[in-house]
């Protein structure tokens, strides 16, 4: 039995059921990105530079291996809101983390005061969003080159990224592979995550 065959079996209690799950699994793992972004200790992490580029990497692999994931996943869009709930707040946090360094090595970085992690967030977010509102804006060289990095990026993200998820569930809902017992879960295409 293909996986679109099982996708067309549920019912709409069940499917409800899997929505919902999937909202849950999405939002807990976003709220607990954030939590770590608050609690860990991410001023003694200094070298703005290596570690953005550092982390950019590490998200690239993850956003990688989250599209294959979506693309066998038994319910493709479901995976793909949940991947997108790692992925968007994961790429947020990241350049937050940068902010919030760069604020407290040089308070001169910033046109504001040193950056408190909440201001960091909020700062992120009006760049990603492309509000900027000018209440805290880049005021040295460095500051500037990170937030045009991340201005650069957040096109990318917006652009690429989410094309990409969109097209990995469409994939996944084209793929016509035969059903898997519990038994065979490691082989390939077995893995319902």
């Amino acid at each position: 039995m293909s996986i679109q065959a099982r996708r067309n079996e549920l019912t709409p209690v069940q499917r409800r059921r899997v929505i919902t799950l999937g909202l849950l699994r999405a939002l807990t793992t976003t709220v607990i990105l954030v939590a770590l972004y608050y609690l860990l200790p991410l001023d003694h992490l200094k070298n703005v530079p290596v570690v953005l580029v550092a982390g950019l990497l590490i998200l690239l692999a993850v956003t990688a291996w989250q599209l294959r994931k979506v693309i066998n996943h038994e319910h493709p869009t479901i995976r793909a809101v949940e991947a997108l709930a790692t992925t968007l707040p994961l790429f947020l946090l990241l350049f937050a983390w940068a902010y919030f360094t760069m604020a407290g090595a040089s308070p001169a970085n910033f046109s504001t005061h040193s950056l408190t992690r909440t201001d960091a967030i909020y700062f992120t977010v009006t760049v990603f969003s492309t509000v900027g509102f000018g209440d805290i804006t880049a005021a040295s060289q460095s500051a500037r080159l990170v937030v045009t990095a991340q201005m650069l990026l957040d096109l990318l993200a917006l652009g690429l990224v989410i094309r990409a998820f969109a097209g990995a569930v469409q994939l996944g809902r084209r793929q016509g592979r035969a059903d898997v017992s519990p038994g065979q879960a490691g082989q390939p295409g077995g893995d319902p995550q």
